[in-house]
């Protein structure tokens, strides 16, 4: 019996070590940047392993907060995050679920060319050349419609519809409910592990924009967060290799600023997804 407790106790030294040494590695580098952003450049010069701040300045947030194109560039993100991740939800569910009831037609061959755009797309100067005719250009529709269903995320939501009891619709349907009804009161309460998980994919990547951005927006009072970055950081790379007046704040801090104003709101949603994620993870574990 002491045997056993004693071979539980190293166990539980050693996974709990190995699990503090993998969270130090993953979260290191993301409180490196942290520190980067909010110490004075000797102090940076210094050293290369910033555990803590010996002395603090935000000098390099103060800057970057108060740029207007930072807070227009924060709303257009924001925009078509909000808008986009709607537009995503409400078309990825009717077409999971249509393709989900296996009375309708054609189902197998429409799948079929769903799938085929997975291992064969049209191409970006195909692509560039409809966004053009649309007359999308400079639009943020040209950000949210091309990408509309990501077919991934149909396929899996289709997958956790059809994992719901079919003989909850055939009730729901002898009581006198529609296909819509069946939708919005039987099928949607029962997924919303698989929808919640589908939505945050759907809007970190809307927050990420950045590829179709560089294509289709030239207008910078439409840059989404993540160009007018990129952008900026540009700009002030070159200015300070020219020898600009504020070389402290061209440097490494504003980066490391510019990433923290970027990720952190992002990362402030996941809580309130997180209690969906366990059974969300399994997603996609089963295909048909």
């Amino acid at each position: 019996m002491r045997l056993l407790r004693r071979q539980g106790l190293t166990f539980d030294v050693i996974n709990y070590s190995f699990l503090a040494f993998l969270a130090f590695i993953t979260l290191y580098p993301f409180w490196d940047s942290f520190i980067v952003s909010i110490i004075p450049m000797g102090e940076y010069l210094s050293s290369s392993l910033h555990l803590y701040p010996k002395s603090v300045t935000f000098e390099a947030y103060t800057y970057l907060l108060s740029m207007k194109e930072l807070w227009n560039s924060y709303g257009v993100t924001l925009i078509i995050t909000v808008a986009g991740t709607l537009i995503n939800m409400l078309l990825t569910i009717m077409a999971a679920y249509a393709l989900s009831v296996e009375e309708l037609k054609g189902r197998r061959i429409m799948m079929f060319f769903i799938v085929f755009t997975m291992l064969f797309s049209g191409g970006v100067i195909p692509t560039y050349i409809i966004i053009k005719d649309l007359g999308m250009m400079n639009s943020l529709w040209a950000l949210m419609i091309p990408s509309a269903i990501n077919t991934y995320n149909l396929i899996v939501l289709r997958s956790f519809f059809q994992s719901i009891p079919s003989e909850l619709e055939q009730s729901a349907k002898i009581d006198g409910c529609s296909e819509m009804g069946v939708l919005f009161r039987i099928v949607i309460p029962l997924s919303l592990p698989g929808i919640a998980t589908i939505t945050l994919f759907y809007a970190v990547a809307h927050w990420n924009e950045f590829f179709n951005a560089i294509f289709y927006i030239s207008d910078k009072s439409r840059y989404p967060l993540q160009l007018f970055l990129r952008g900026m950081l540009f700009e002030n790379e070159s200015t300070y290799s020219g020898g600009g007046d504020s070389p402290y704040l061209l440097g490494p801090a504003i980066k490391m600023a510019a990433l923290m104003v970027a990720t952190i709101p992002i990362l402030l949603i996941y809580p309130f997804f997180q209690k969906h994620f366990a059974k969300g993870a399994m997603l996609g574990a089963v295909k048909e």
